[in-house]
Parts: structure tokens; sequence; C-alpha cells
């Protein structure tokens, strides 16, 4: 698949199925394109589409099916979407930095591919309060699902999700206790963690 160079194009790419429950056209939405008018499309669909099935068969798909509808805060983003955002300080790291992240079709540093969405969880929306309780989620995904890199914000709890070839296993957040939660090294990494998350769900495929 090329480029869309037409509203056509694009919305036969926003039709291609990534996972059961998840189409292209999910993750296209950014409020910088939006309110800047850059177009969010991708340079390479073909590998965008690859990564984002990975992301979302893996991981979004299995967290649906566990805590019920997902809200995506963001997704895919274009390298020129994301410079912008960048050089106008909008949350937005370098294009090298989000290669493999939020820019889907572009490998990183090393060659490897890899997708990430912003998302956020209804079902801990509803149920916890304390600001510290996102660690729940975090422990529970840790020990259920094969994530690269998790990031938490304080707004909603949404947080970034990552899948990648190479995956670090690495958590942090910007809620507290802010900094990293785990990593590989770190004495927390390994081990049972389910007293974190007391009277979650069992996983759901």
């Amino acid at each position: 698949m090329r480029k869309p160079g037409s509203m056509k194009g694009l919305e036969d790419l926003g039709r291609v199925r990534l996972s059961q429950n998840f189409f292209f056209r999910d993750f296209l939405h950014s409020e910088i394109a939006d309110f800047y008018r850059i177009p969010n499309i991708p340079e390479d669909p073909e590998l965008a589409i690859e990564a984002g099935k990975r992301l979302c068969e893996e991981l979004l798909e299995p967290l649906e099916a566990t805590f019920g509808r997902l809200h995506i805060r963001s997704g895919y983003r274009s390298p020129e979407v994301n410079r912008f955002g960048n050089e106008n300080k909008l949350n937005c790291s370098t294009n090298a930095a989000t290669a493999a992240h939020h820019i889907w079709d572009m490998r990183d540093f090393d060659g490897c591919m890899g997708a990430a969405a912003c998302i956020a969880v209804p079902w801990m929306i509803d149920r916890y309060r304390d600001e510290s309780d996102w660690q729940r989620l975090a422990w529970w995904i840790h020990d259920h699902l094969p994530y690269a890199s998790l990031c938490f914000f304080p707004k909603l709890w949404a947080f970034n999700i990552q899948w990648h070839e190479r995956p670090r296993r690495v958590i942090q957040s910007y809620v507290r206790p802010r900094g990293i939660l785990t990593k590989p090294g770190m004495a927390n990494w390994e081990g049972d963690h389910a007293a974190f998350y007391e009277g979650f769900p069992a996983l759901r495929n």
C-alpha cells in the first residue's frame, strides 16, 4: 500500500483491520494534526500496519477483552506531526526517540519495528480514586502482557503502551510516585505482584 494521496486512499487505509476490534482509523486522530492542519498520514503504510497489528493483537485486544472498552487518547503520529509537536513543545519527543513508538512507520535506531498508543481504561477510572492506584494496573499488565514499555500520566491515568520487537519492559510514570516503577535489574521486576491488583479480573483473550 502506498502513502494515501487522496481522501479515498485515506479512507481505504482507515478501513484496514488491525485486529478483531480495532481498525487503523481508530488511531489516526491527533489534536496537533487537527488544530494545526497537518495531515497525519503514514509515509510507509505497510510498516505502520504491520506494527499496529502487533500492538492491537498482543496488547490492546487482551486489555479490552479483560477490562471492557478502551478509550484511545492517541495512536499513530506521522513524522511531520511529531516533528511539529516537538519543535513547538507540544509534549512530543524527537522523531528519533519516537520512532517505533508513536511513529509506527519509522524503525528505531537499531532497525526495530514498534508501535504505541495512549489509552485510558474506564474500568479503572470507575473503581479507584487514590493518585497512586495507577500502579495496580501497571503491575497487572507487567504480569500478564508482553508490553515493551508503559508510561502513565495524571489525567484519567492514561498511559502509553508500546509493542516492540525487542521489549525493554520498563514502566515509568508522571503520577506519584513519579519516575521508574520497574525495569530489568530492579529488585521488584521479577516475581508475583498479585497483591497490587487483588480483585482485578482474570486475563481474557
